[in-house]
């Protein structure tokens, strides 16, 4: 069968290929694994106790929660409903909440556990329209998602066919919020239609992906990057695994031996420091070897045969260096799916030459979100783009550079906001993306900067920061960095020390290490980190060369408001927090642009 609305996935697993788990979370210690056919029953007892409770075509519910597989089953109630999901974060704020609620008109929710009733209730209280909120996990005084699946039981689900015939590919499926990195989040409408297009296209990518394979999933199923691929194993009939949290990702890929799981580069950059870090624990032959392969890796190139001598040494460092790694991730991963964000061009090279494919995807919320993804075959691997196009997007660039986009997956529109839609889909139905990009062969898709973050030094050279960014986070020193300068001579940069490579690095050194805001402030580790600089300012002209920066104890993160949810930079809200130390820099320099001191905050 050929699905036409999501929800259709379901039967199709059924008919084709049906499991003992189909999705699986742990419990007390426990995997737990819902078969197909539970999915089937649970999701029909969902729709009817829903209905029963109120909830109709067009309605609209809010999802708020970790991933589990209570999440699926109230997805998929609604969609065969004809009703509307609203997931938001479980990390956002009451605020947030509020505003989500009140904007989306959201008439029930759902949450996992007692913080999170707690933050929703709160942000329910005194709205117009009053929302019966229902919890995962059992909570004193709270009504439970099990009153709603008590309803459904033992009822005849052919009370269900004509409302699951009633839902059309074109009907609305779900409003995501973006995440608000320039202002107040934005209502993305999606259709059936909309994702299943991502959905089928993306799994055409997975030749050797599925029913006997699975999948661990972490990244948040809220977010349209990880739902959309939860569909998509759906379609193939892997098996979906749900991490416990990010914090026992480590132990659950151990566990769980996957074959594919999809990540953000964030994540991986702080894997291959954990690795890295450990090879520099060495000593001896050990360590000899361990950088010899990861000079290798370094070097490579899927796309290129780099002649015989270069791949017996290859095939020797995966067997005895690379094999560690993969052991590290299960053993049995096939593929990475990377996205949300630019992975550096060096880990790509890396992973790929240990055995471990990971295929960049790109795209956007409002494109539902697959624009391109990197085939798993390394002969179309082009180290630096974010893939080939998806089958049935279109792709073209504006004169200045912006990446525009057509096809079944364009959003309908931000919901309640027709202005902001005419904003960025024009009279001819191409969709502005905002990224600034190149696209070779009409098939290989670069992205090189996002068009609003780019900005004009007071010389009117413009700089994108992102290039520079990515290029300074190749140092084993620097986890995260923001370049700055609108309007200013130079670009400098704000940088928060990978304190654990710093340590380490200290330690080999001799130099005293009592604390991370004490470090920083060490003459010895200035000095380390201009000389950082100096060597990755080699990769830019001179009016892009960072002249200054700043050292930052204190990581950003998604809780102290700096990252997004999918740990983009929020970089309004960074130049606010750190406007003072921002404004010292130039302020510091008139007299003699040229100088080149460092300055330090806790």
């Amino acid at each position: 069968m050929i699905p036409s609305r999501l929800f259709d996935l379901i039967t199709q697993q059924l008919k084709e290929f049906p499991k003992p788990d189909a999705v699986a979370y742990k419990q007390n210690g426990q995997w737990v694994s819902y078969s197909t056919e539970d999915v089937a029953r649970i999701v029909d007892q969902m729709s009817i106790g829903l209905r029963k409770r109120g909830i109709e075509k067009g309605d609209h519910v809010a999802i708020i929660s970790p991933n589990r597989p209570e999440w699926n089953f109230i997805d998929f109630g609604l969609q065969q409903l004809g009703a509307v999901s609203v997931p938001m974060y479980p990390t956002i704020s009451e605020n947030e909440f509020r505003f989500i609620f009140k904007d989306s008109g959201v008439k029930m929710a759902f949450v996992a556990d007692e913080e999170l009733y707690r933050k929703a209730s709160n942000a329910a209280a005194g709205l117009p329209n009053a929302i019966k909120i229902y919890t995962f996990d059992s909570v004193p005084g709270a009504a439970s998602w099990k009153d709603i699946l008590k309803e459904g039981k033992n009822e005849d689900t052919n009370q269900l066919v004509p409302l699951k015939a009633a839902v059309d590919a074109e009907d609305l499926l779900t409003i995501i919020y973006t995440s608000g990195t320039t202002g107040t989040p934005k209502g993305v409408m999606l259709t059936h239609k909309n994702i299943l297009s991502n959905t089928q296209s993306v799994a055409d990518l997975f030749p050797d992906i599925g029913p006997d394979m699975r999948i661990l999933s972490f990244l948040p199923i809220c977010h349209i990057f990880e739902r959309t691929a939860i569909y998509a194993y759906l379609n193939v009939g892997a098996s979906i695994y749900y991490a416990e949290s990010m914090e026992t990702i480590g132990d659950n890929l151990k566990e769980v031996k996957p074959h594919v799981f999809t990540t953000v580069p964030r994540l991986l950059e702080k894997v291959y420091s954990k690795i890295v870090a450990k090879g520099s624990g060495l000593s001896g032959i050990k360590k000899t070897l361990f950088f010899w392969a990861l000079g290798l890796g370094k070097r490579h190139d899927p796309a290129a045969d780099a002649g015989s001598w270069y791949n017996f040494q290859l095939k020797l460092a995966n067997k005895i260096i690379f094999n560690k790694w993969r052991e590290a991730l299960g053993g049995n991963v096939k593929m990475v799916v990377s996205g949300a964000a630019a992975l550096q061009p060096r880990l790509a090279r890396i992973f790929w030459a240990a055995g471990i494919p990971v295929c960049e995807a790109y795209g956007l919320t409002e494109t539902s979100p697959g624009i391109s993804f990197t085939r798993n075959d390394a002969s179309r691997v082009q180290i630096g783009y974010v893939g080939e196009l998806l089958e049935g997007v279109e792709v073209k660039i504006a004169e200045d550079g912006e990446i525009l986009v057509k096809g079944p997956n364009i959003m309908k529109g931000y919901y309640n906001r027709p202005d902001l839609t005419a904003e960025v889909i024009d009279a001819e139905g191409w969709f502005h993306t905002g990224d600034v990009g190149e696209l070779k062969d009409n098939r290989y898709l670069r992205i090189t900067d996002r068009k609003k973050e780019m900005f004009k030094t007071s010389g009117g050279k413009y700089i994108a920061p992102q290039v520079l960014e990515n290029k300074l986070k190749e140092s084993k020193v620097i986890e995260q960095v923001m370049v700055v300068g609108e309007g200013q001579r130079f670009p400098a940069a704000l940088i928060v020390p990978d304190f654990v490579a710093l340590r380490d690095w200290c330690l080999h050194n001799g130099i005293k290490y009592t604390s991370d805001a004490y470090i920083i402030k060490s003459p010895e580790v200035i000095d380390k980190f201009q000389r950082e600089l100096d060597k990755y300012n080699k990769n830019f002209g001179q009016w892009e060369k960072i002249k200054q920066f700043r050292l930052i104890a204190e990581p950003w993160s998604v809780e102290s408001g700096e990252l997004t949810p999918t740990l983009k930079l929020k970089r309004r809200r960074i130049l606010e927090d750190y406007e003072l130390l921002v404004r010292s820099i130039y302020e510091e320099n008139q007299a003699d642009a040229s100088e080149k001191e460092m300055f330090i905050t806790e």
